[in-house]
């Protein structure tokens, strides 16, 4: 059987697992599906791309297991003509699923060779509606303006506000949150107005936000 058979027949399982979990967004599956996630790993991962194990990648980060993936992705609730900063690069698999939906995102890390990777990555795939930047994701952005939609991966004491003027009314943040016991919950934070309506999701193993740049690695 060939490696694109098996690729395949693994996200046809992944597709049949995520609509017994309730996520049958067609749109969000399309763009799952067109961008190839086997270009985002490394080889010695190949027999793992579709399932739900994270894998490591440079600079001590990883890529989320693709089930979790999607379902985090699916309470983004993504639509064409959206704007969306992505806090947290890693490979680029995430925002090219985003971009192939969203008018424009802005994906930021803070290691050089993360940001610098997934940009020739997402280059070569003709995906002219990213921009990947190394920027310090525990400070606020200048001059980028408003975004329908934010996604952060990695973990805060409490809800990011360096971010919060950055979202538009209705619009939508996934963030993870540490409990005092070091434990991480992902928080879904829809924006009315000036308030937030916050719900937690579910435990996720993201890491705590370090600060600074990390421009030697």
């Amino acid at each position: 059987m060939s490696a694109e058979r098996d690729s395949r027949e693994d996200f046809a399982a992944l597709v049949m697992r995520l609509r017994a979990d309730g996520v049958s967004n067609l749109a969000l599956l399309k763009a799952v599906e067109a961008t190839p996630r086997e270009q985002f790993v490394s080889k010695a991962y190949a027999d793992f791309v579709w399932s739900d194990r994270t894998i490591p990648l440079e600079c001590g980060s990883f890529l989320e297991g693709a089930d979790t993936m999607v379902k985090l992705l699916n309470l983004l609730d993504l639509k064409e003509g959206q704007r969306v900063l992505d806090i947290g690069t890693g490979s680029g698999f995430t925002a090219a699923v985003m971009a192939r939906i969203c008018e424009r995102v802005l994906s930021i890390d803070r290691y050089r060779t993360l940001a610098e990777s997934a940009r020739r990555r997402l280059s070569k795939m003709g995906l002219t509606n990213i921009v990947t930047r190394q920027a310090d994701g525990s400070r606020k952005l200048s001059g980028e303006g408003t975004f329908d939609r934010i996604f952060v991966s990695a973990a805060f004491d409490s809800m990011p506000r360096m971010f919060t003027e950055h979202l538009v009314s209705e619009g939508i943040m996934l963030a993870p949150m540490l409990r005092e016991d070091g434990s991480v919950v992902m928080a879904r934070f829809v924006k009315i107005g000036s308030r937030f309506d916050r719900e937690d999701l579910f435990d996720i193993a993201y890491l705590p936000l370090a600060s600074g740049l990390a421009s030697t690695l």
